[in-house]
């Protein structure tokens, strides 16, 4: 764990967002820094900020990150953790404040919005939440010398909390403190990630089988639901194939010779 430490000063990092979020809201500035945001990020198309969205959602990210099974399963236990952090912090925060959306504040056709209209639980955005938690875990979990390679996991995330802008669903301090707290959970991921033996991220292992079936319920959640937008279905069927697709190599993995044991 020495060479993925991570190191005090970046704990508080998130304090930075979080506190530009209290300033805005504080500050009055709730409803300008929004229309500001969600006028400018219609410059480019729907499917972009739907697109951009899907990043965020739990089932959509677990699913184009599956083929992490085979390819980097650290890498893909601490996104894991880090995600599930983050959806029980989503739920916690989001009742504790109780704080409505823009749709729920603003005259209807004032602002743009694609989807059906959300009028409550805005703060934080649980999408940016695990967008930067997952980016968190993914980029502390690494070995110090390639953190630099995944720093752009951070300006994804950050992309997803602007389509929470774009496609009205949250104010910019929601998506400010989705960033601040989804890099906390994302820290502590990292650190349970890599307290797992080498042994349990072999395609054999118990917990490799655990996410396997994870990535069955994962196809049922893709074709059986919509994620947040109708303009996600072909992100959808794409993330079945992947899925589908990294399964067939796990199973076929299951027969493999592994070096040093007995089958």
């Amino acid at each position: 764990m020495s060479n993925k430490a991570i190191p005090k000063l970046d704990w508080f990092v998130p304090l930075v967002p979080l506190a530009l979020a209290a300033v805005i809201y504080f500050g009055e500035l709730q409803s300008s820094s929004f229309l500001f945001i969600n006028r400018f990020t219609r410059l480019l198309p729907d499917i972009t900020w739907a697109w951009l969205t899907f990043l965020g959602n739990g089932w959509g990210v677990f699913a184009l990150a599956f083929p992490l099974l085979l390819l980097a399963p650290r890498l893909l236990t601490a996104g894991i953790f880090g995600g599930a952090i983050s959806a029980i912090v989503s739920i916690i925060l989001k009742n504790l404040f109780d704080l409505p959306r823009p749709a729920g504040l603003l005259e209807d056709g004032s602002f743009y919005r694609i989807g059906d209209p959300l009028l409550h639980n805005a703060f934080p955005s649980g999408h940016t939440l695990t967008a930067f938690a997952i980016a968190s875990a993914f980029y502390f979990v690494s070995a110090q010398g390639k953190r630099s390679h995944l720093s752009i996991v951070f300006f994804v995330a950050a992309l997803v909390g602007l389509s929470r802008n774009a496609v009205g669903a949250h104010w910019l301090t929601d998506v400010l403190g989705g960033a601040g707290f989804g890099i906390w959970c994302g820290m502590i991921g990292a650190l349970l990630a890599g307290h797992v033996s080498e042994f349990q991220l072999k395609p054999k292992s118990i917990w490799s089988h655990l996410i396997a079936l994870g990535g069955v319920a994962a196809i049922y959640a893709h074709y059986t639901q919509i994620m947040d937008l109708e303009l996600n279905l072909p992100l959808q069927y794409a993330s079945i194939a992947i899925v589908a697709i990294t399964l067939v190599f796990y199973v076929k993995a299951q027969f493999n010779h592994l070096p040093g044991t007995n089958k």
